[in-house]
């Protein structure tokens, strides 16, 4: 082990963030000043003493000085290589740094004592096999350096103390690790510690020369593809000349034009590894043109392309309204959506795990509308693009996912068809007709829509063609639909429902003096000057020539008006400025089709004999007016039992039987000769009989119906009911309250019969519709009879039918 011994008086020589350690011979720069002194102290002080000048050379760390210094000897003063003034200085031994003291000339003189470093001989086999490692570890990080006379002198170094001092010329050692080495007084620790720095360091340099090594292969790659690849691109170019091809037809820049492109990471990745299979394909091969038709639609598609919403609430109503009149409900449903995507960018929400705003809402309504029309608007409104999809037909599953891309003839789906067309990632999709989409051996269409339509999903919809992430959270989905039993109930359930039940009479007219005259006009080549058609000519167009929830038939009947208009003048049969008035049209365009049963006379009404009644129902053309007629068969026939025509579903018949069964237990408190009904066959029909009908609400017409016949009492000719009967005579809620109630009123109705739960469905119906309505609530089959039957006279009290 080391000891302390021998006192020593000596210099300080400072070094700045430098370590000298024993047997190192350095050269000191005499033009510092603390240098100087402490070399002209020792100069001086050896006047007197025998031997070389000697200073002790102290490390200094951020103005810090170390506890150990080394004893140093002024070998030689003369000229540095550069020419300034220097010493050369010999480390001899540690010295333990004490007390300051006085000494000759301006440097710090300190008190010190010389460390023991001597180790026992012999050496224990531990520090010989330390020794043996140390010199290894050094010679192998001197042959990496090229520094062979070296490694000879640390072969001969035999002291450990020595040995382990020699790390101190390692350039690769830190300040402080010098330190550490300067003040490990003990000879055998302070090799240990060497070797340690010294195994560290091989450790590093030989990671650091793999990383090299990777980095220059693969730079060696990229020459050596870059190289390869002018060689191709100039072989190809000689074949293109060779057989006769410009310069340009062949594809070879594809990679450019990917690199080139904004897109997506991944999307840029799968686009690259087409490209080199492209590449290395040949011409001839039929993969090549399979891989350009997939790089030119990945090219074309808006993977960056966004349009800007348009975030000023007011002008997208204003829009709106001035395109469409009516339909509050999908209005109203598209404001919100534009406020709260105003709020959500306001607030820094514009995307949320991936997933944008969105909206995917399904417009249902009767034909002619403006279901179709109205996603142009929307879009017009959001300052979105538009495109629309028509789904009406389509039977094959990869009509909406697209192909695999082994088939001949591989096309993407519709959506990302529609997405390219649009040239934006966020358009209004009008999903036009999805109803009328089935499924066939191919697959199921609406099954595909189903992950289009999910906002919890379709940030991520994967093309069978694309095979790439398609994002469509921020694609505003508009679906059209007539009938929304037709919809699956997993895709409906996706969608936000918003129905459009048809428009009134006073709506219609309105539609037909702004947009649909206007249109037509032009249309018909006459000016607004030329021809205009009066509102009381509009009205009796709406109401008695088109009878119809939406106003496609109204604009025809107004281009026929217009058309017969222009013929007349250009025959000279009649002068032009002209305006239509209402007792213009019948010699026009012929007499009205839809007269209302309270405008005909009373002997030509469907309720003038007892057992018809007039129901309401709902078709996929919105609300209609449905008559229901009973008879009793001859008792003599023997046709006992109950017969039904018309085309009519089991639940229809069933209701059938249920107001039959009704009024024969009934029957005796409600004053009617239910005797006939048990002896003589009961006939109820519904006209139209091509026409396929069913539900539960035509249960109180009936029931009215025959309680008409057997009391002989009429119907009432200005009432209409709808609702299901129960076998206690109660009347229970059914649904297309809005569109039944419309019908009523165009069908020049003015009392309704509705269930008493649904009152509420009321606050749906238009207010101009119901001031003209007289709308009764009832609970009870009784209270229908007393509302819809006639006063019992003998006017009004007929024979009652019999069918032959």
């Amino acid at each position: 082990m080391a000891s302390t011994s021998t006192p020593l008086t000596l210099p300080v020589l400072p070094l700045d963030h430098e370590v000298v350690l024993p047997g190192m011979v350095v050269p000191l720069d005499l033009s510092d000043s603390e240098v100087r002194a402490a070399v002209e102290a020792a100069q001086a002080a050896a006047r007197t003493t025998p031997g070389k000048p000697r200073v002790l050379l102290v490390p200094r760390i951020d103005g810090t000085y170390a506890g150990t210094g080394v004893l140093g000897t002024v070998e030689q003063v003369g000229r540095l290589a550069d020419g300034d003034p220097g010493a050369l200085i010999r480390g001899r031994g540690r010295v333990k740094i004490g007390a300051g003291t006085t000494g000759p000339g301006a440097a710090l003189w300190v008190e010190g004592t010389s460390v023991d470093e001597s180790v026992p001989e012999p050496l224990p086999g531990q520090v010989t096999e330390l020794v043996k490692e140390y010199k290894a570890l050094a010679t192998a990080w001197l042959r990496k350096r090229g520094a062979w006379q070296v490694v000879d002198r640390v072969q001969a170094i035999d002291d450990v103390s020595a040995l382990a001092d020699n790390s101190g010329y390692s350039p690769f050692l830190t300040t402080d690790q010098k330190v550490e080495l300067l003040e490990t007084a003990d000879p055998v620790a302070r090799l240990k510690l060497a070797t340690q720095q010294l195994r560290d360091h091989l450790a590093e340099q030989d990671v650091a020369e793999s990383i090299a090594k990777d980095v220059q292969e693969g730079v060696d790659k990229q020459q050596r593809e870059f190289l390869l690849r002018r060689q191709l691109e100039a072989v190809r170019k000689e074949l293109r000349e060779l057989n006769g091809e410009q310069e340009g037809e062949e594809s070879d820049d594809y990679r450019a034009r990917v690199e080139a492109a904004d897109l997506p990471e991944k999307v840029r990745e799968a686009a690259l590894k087409e490209v080199d299979k492209l590449e290395r394909s040949s011409d001839q091969s039929p993969e090549g043109s399979w891989i350009r038709t997939w790089l030119d639609t990945v090219l074309e598609m808006p993977w960056s392309e966004r349009t800007e919403d348009a975030y000023d609430i007011q002008a997208a109503q204003a829009v709106l309204d001035a395109e469409h009149s009516g339909l509050q409900d999908v209005k109203e449903r598209i404001t919100e959506y534009l406020a709260v995507r105003k709020r959500r960018t306001d607030r820094g929400l514009g995307v949320v795990g991936g997933r944008r705003g969105g909206a995917v809402l399904a417009l249902v309504g009767p034909p002619g509308v403006g279901k179709t029309s109205l996603g142009e608007s929307v879009a017009h409104a959001m300052g979105r693009k538009f495109v629309r999809v028509a789904l009406g037909g389509v039977r094959d599953e990869a009509e909406i996912r697209g192909h695999r891309r082994t088939y001949v003839g591989a096309l993407p789906g519709r959506i990302v068809r529609a997405i390219k067309e649009a040239g934006s990632m966020n358009p209004v999709v009008l999903l036009d007709e999805i109803d009328k989409v089935g499924p066939d051996f191919r697959g199921d269409p609406a099954a595909a829509l189903l992950e289009v339509l999910d906002p919890a999903q379709n940030h991520t919809f994967r093309d069978h063609y694309l095979e790439v992430e398609l994002d469509l959270s921020d694609v505003v989905f508009l679906a059209t639909a007539n009938v929304l039993e037709a919809i699956p109930e997993a895709l409906a359930d996706r969608m936000e429902i918003v129905r459009l039940d048809g428009y009134t009479e006073d709506e219609k007219v309105v539609i037909a003096r702004d947009h649909l005259l206007p249109r037509q006009l032009e249309r018909a080549g006459l000016d607004k000057d030329e021809v205009a058609i009066d509102e009381g000519a509009l009205r009796k167009l709406a109401g008695e020539y088109t009878r119809e929830a939406g106003v496609r038939t109204l604009e025809r009947s107004i281009a026929r008006l217009l058309r017969k208009v222009a013929a007349q003048h250009e025959l000279g049969e009649r002068e032009l400025p002209f305006t239509v008035q209402d007792e213009d049209l019948r010699s026009l365009i012929g007499r009205p089709h839809h007269v209302p049963e309270s405008a005909q006379d009373p002997a030509e009404r469907r309720t003038s004999v007892p057992g018809v009644a007039t129901g309401l129902a709902v078709t996929g053309a919105g609300g209609d007016v449905l008559y229901v007629e009973a008879s009793l068969a001859d008792p003599e026939t023997g046709a006992a039992g109950l017969t039904l025509t018309g085309q009519l579903g089991d639940v229809m018949k069933e209701s059938a039987q249920i107001a039959l069964s009704f009024l024969r237990s009934r029957g005796a408190e409600l004053e009617l000769p239910v005797g006939d009904l048990k002896d003589r066959g009961v006939h109820i029909h519904f006209p139209a009989g091509a026409v396929p009908k069913d539900g539960p609400s035509a249960g109180v017409t009936m029931t009215t119906a025959l309680a008409s016949l057997l009391s002989g009492r009429l119907v009432r000719t200005d009432v209409a009911m709808t609702g299901e009967v129960s076998l206690t005579g109660r009347v229970l809620p059914i649904g297309g309250v809005k569109q039944k109630l419309l019908a009523a009123h165009r069908a020049g109705v003015t009392t309704v019969i509705i269930p008493k739960r649904n009152e509420p469905d009321l606050d749906d119906v238009p207010a101009e519709v119901l001031d003209k309505l007289d709308v009764h609530a009832v609970s009870d089959v009784r209270q229908v009879l007393q509302l819809a039957l006639a006063p019992a006279t003998a006017e009004a009290a007929p024979e009652v039918p019999v069918a032959a």
